[in-house]
């Protein structure tokens, strides 16, 4: 088939493909670049007053514009339902694919039963890990075995998810395609500011992420806190908002931390962040992938972290400080201050781990080119599997 005769229904809740000149947006366009036409549905709320645009000369978004959170995956599957008959998708040529196996997830599964058009689902973070609690994600749980089970490929970001997945006994084909990082980009982005002529502290530790309760931004400050009995000018930048923020900073006062914790809030260009800080911590309780570890290591900083992600691909010691959550209570917190207090004590500890994990995430990662024709072909096996 030639990828251009394709046809692509992508359900999304991303609001920022439609932000002008952003990474997402121009993401799309190169994906639209692939095939015939590309249309969007992006779940989003009336209050923004988002109006449909065309991106390129072959993509098209249509925002829901949900009046209530509940009704935004329902208004996805009467817009994709719309889509597919006024745009004349054929079977054979055509594929549904959503960001998730959640709400996008469902809405798709949806618009395949009523056209039965290959479904692709992409998985991103890991609703599988015992972490993923709550009331929300325990329905997004029972969406995603439901939507899982009815996909006809799913694309993971890791080996690990991949592994989860095929655990459930999924027939639908899986694949593992990272999140598309550019190298380049990074090594060669310039500093413009440094974290050292900022703040007071002698070493710096930067953690970037939503102030999220998956985050488990309550270790970052626990360990700062017992590594600052060895050496008290040690201080925390956290990059990144959230529901959390307002917990976190009475957590902070709690601990004593004043001073020693900067809230930066979220940042557009974390460039002279990665750059100038002087260790990177991510404390999660689980991640599909783990961007913001992969930039920083790319970007020449030592990581200490949990075992989710990416990091479960890397190995401990080697290319970064890996330590586990399921210890006693206040031992995580223990062993990341460990961590932090052993690097600020041996610059060559500090050194070995940025070059080891500098050289494994390189090997690892794909080139723009690689990772597009990923992509479209991945498209092209999944338009194929069509069911009479």
């Amino acid at each position: 088939m030639n990828t251009r005769e394709l046809k692509v229904l992508m359900i999304s809740s991303d609001r920022n493909i439609l932000v002008s000149g952003s990474a997402v947006s121009e993401r799309m366009k190169e994906y639209g670049a692939l095939v015939e036409e590309l249309h969007i549905v992006l779940l989003s709320d009336s209050s923004y007053k988002l109006k449909d645009v065309q991106l390129s000369p072959n993509v098209w978004v249509y925002p829901t514009n949900s009046s209530f959170k509940f009704s935004r995956p329902l208004d996805a599957v009467r817009i994709g339902k719309k889509v597919v008959f006024e745009k004349k998708f054929v079977r054979g040529k055509g594929v549904i694919t959503a960001q998730d196996p959640f709400e996008c997830g469902w809405a798709a599964m949806k618009i395949k039963r009523k056209w039965r058009l290959p479904l692709e689902i992409q998985l991103h973070t890991d609703p599988f890990s015992p972490y993923f609690s709550g009331f929300q994600n325990k329905v997004r749980k029972f969406f995603a075995r439901t939507v899982l089970a009815k996909a006809d490929s799913v694309r993971a970001v890791s080996e690990n998810l991949k592994s989860r997945i095929l655990n459930l006994k999924s027939n639908a084909d899986i694949s593992v395609l990272p999140i598309y990082v550019d190298k380049e980009k990074i090594e060669n982005a310039p500093i413009k500011f440094d974290l050292h002529a900022r703040y007071p502290w002698r070493f710096i530790v930067l953690t970037v992420a939503r102030l999220a309760p998956e985050k488990n931004l309550n270790l970052a400050m626990r360990a700062l806190a017992l590594a600052r009995q060895k050496f008290p000018d040690i201080g925390l930048v956290v990059v990144g908002n959230g529901s959390e923020e307002s917990h976190l900073k009475s957590l902070v006062k709690k601990l004593k931390l004043e001073g020693a914790v900067e809230f930066a809030g979220w940042q557009d260009n974390l460039t002279s962040f990665y750059k100038t800080a002087n260790v990177f911590i991510q404390t999660s309780l689980f991640e599909g992938y783990g961007l913001s570890l992969v930039e920083a290591g790319l970007s020449g900083l030592p990581v200490v972290t949990t075992p989710v992600g990416i990091a479960l691909e890397l190995e401990h010691g080697k290319d970064a400080y890996i330590y586990p959550l399921d210890s006693a209570r206040d031992k995580p917190a223990e062993l990341f201050a460990d961590g932090i207090v052993e690097l600020i004590e041996s610059n060559q500890k500090r050194e070995n781990l940025k070059m080891n994990l500098k050289r494994t995430l390189e090997s690892k990662l794909l080139s723009k080119e690689e990772y597009l024709t990923h992509l479209k072909v991945n498209w092209e096996e999944t338009a194929k599997k069509v069911k009479v």
